[in-house]
């Protein structure tokens, strides 16, 4: 009889065996995620090795300060800030165009391109280190941004007129080595971490962030139609209760 509770006491329940299984997903989960920010950051840092003939590929087209601005009192001030908020685009011509549809009929029309939108997080980044000069020339903007293509708080360079394109034929100087092992491993983590579940135990147990989708349906509900109707419905109802 006592050898009975004694082996009562060891079988675990249903419940705790469930929870172990999922520890040891999570702790899996983690040991792939940090070993692939590992290799990221190994891809990422592998030196340049210089060509011995260097090539042509297309053009590249950016911001530079206009000649009258460079000339003023202010031409290195905002050079500075061009360092920060430059953007860069590649075509393989010189008129950077792209097909657009209208009226039925496909035509090309020219690229847009603008300044780099600054984000909160990097606003406040030790590493952009804005004066609070270069402060005064930017305006925050809650709305939604159309390069990060989210809505959220940015700010934006308030006088882009200072700053003209300029287009310049895109060398190739340096190549980055490719290693066949480090990228076999990394796109095998990649893999497994781009998986469904995988994704929503990443940003609930590692990041610490809700479920992004959640957040974007519940978004939209609010701005759709029915939803609207419903709540309406719903206020209406309320205040015929409230009536009788």
């Amino acid at each position: 009889m006592e050898n009975d509770n004694l082996l009562h006491f060891r079988l675990r329940s249903v419940r705790s065996r469930k929870r172990t299984i999922r520890k040891d997903v999570e702790k899996q989960i983690r040991t792939k995620y940090k070993r692939s920010r590992e290799l990221w950051k190994i891809r990422r840092n592998l030196p340049l090795i210089p060509l011995d003939k260097p090539y042509q590929k297309g053009f590249v087209r950016f911001f530079v300060v206009r000649d009258d601005v460079k000339q003023s009192k202010d031409g290195d001030f905002f050079e500075g800030i061009l360092k920060k908020i430059n953007t860069y685009m590649y075509s393989d011509n010189r008129k950077f165009l792209k097909k657009k549809r209208k009226l039925g009929r496909k035509i090309y029309v020219e690229r847009e391109q603008k300044l780099r939108y600054i984000t909160s997080f990097s606003w406040n980044y030790p590493k952009w280190e804005f004066t609070d000069r270069e402060r005064q020339y930017f305006e925050k903007k809650d709305d939604y941004c159309p390069v990060r293509k989210i809505f959220g708080t940015y700010y934006k360079f308030t006088e882009p007129w200072r700053f003209t394109l300029r287009v310049k034929p895109n060398m190739i100087t340096h190549y980055k080595p490719l290693d066949l092992e480090l990228e076999k491993e990394y796109a095998a983590l990649d893999s497994y971490l781009g998986q469904h579940k995988v994704i929503g135990i990443i940003h609930k147990t590692i990041l610490c962030k809700s479920n992004p989708w959640k957040e974007r349906y519940q978004r939209e509900l609010i701005k759709s139609r029915k939803y609207v109707a419903c709540t309406m419905s719903a206020t209406e109802i309320a205040e015929s209760l409230q009536d009788l």
